[in-house]
């Protein structure tokens, strides 16, 4: 029987404000590995050309844990529910899935932990540019509509503009009640 490993990296356990999102991501065959490593690694611009080269040379599916999961559960666990249903929405169904991290979801199978994953293991670090270019776009709408926290350029991570805008303008329904800052505001 043929191995369909699969790659699942999460992205945005860290910020104040949005989801945790996974991706898990199947490499198919043929695809030129060459430009793909962590999404840390590369530049915004290019992040999302080669996300839309893995798409296309890949089966691949996002799982996401939003605010409200967060505050329930705490990140770690919203992160791995977010990575179980990465797995769970994969159209094609992986015989070992490559965990970046050292923690793997509840009730899968045939699953390895790798720690920096991300940075050694192809479909791993495919996944975690599909997470972070999902992600990225999510909070660029996001901010759209909530522009007083400057998410388009820093994601929800805790950045010294959206710090003040916190002070200035208070907390959204997109915030991490549970995460300090918020959660210092919102107990005053």
């Amino acid at each position: 029987m043929k191995k369909i490993v699969a790659g699942v990296d999460e992205v945005g356990r860290g910020c104040l404000a949005g989801p945790v999102i996974s991706a898990a991501v199947i490499l198919k065959k043929n695809i030129n590995l060459k430009d793909i490593k962590d999404s840390k690694k590369i530049s915004f611009s290019n992040r999302f050309k080669i996300a839309d080269y893995i798409k296309k040379n890949s089966y691949y599916a996002i799982g996401i844990a939003d605010v409200d999961e967060i505050f329930k559960f705490n990140i770690l666990k919203a992160s791995l529910l977010s990575m179980k249903r990465a797995i769970e929405n994969l159209s094609k169904k992986p015989n070992l899935i490559l965990i970046d991290g050292p923690f793997a979801p509840e009730g899968i199978k045939n699953y390895k932990t790798i720690i920096n994953g991300d940075d050694k293991i192809k479909c791993i670090s495919a996944a975690s540019v599909i997470a972070k270019t999902y992600r990225d776009l999510l909070m660029i709408k996001l901010s759209e509509k909530f522009s007083n926290y400057a998410w388009e350029s820093n994601f929800g991570y805790g950045t010294k503009a959206h710090l003040d805008g916190l002070k200035k303008f208070g907390v959204t329904t997109h915030h991490r009640r549970g995460f300090k800052p918020i959660h210092k505001i919102l107990s005053r």
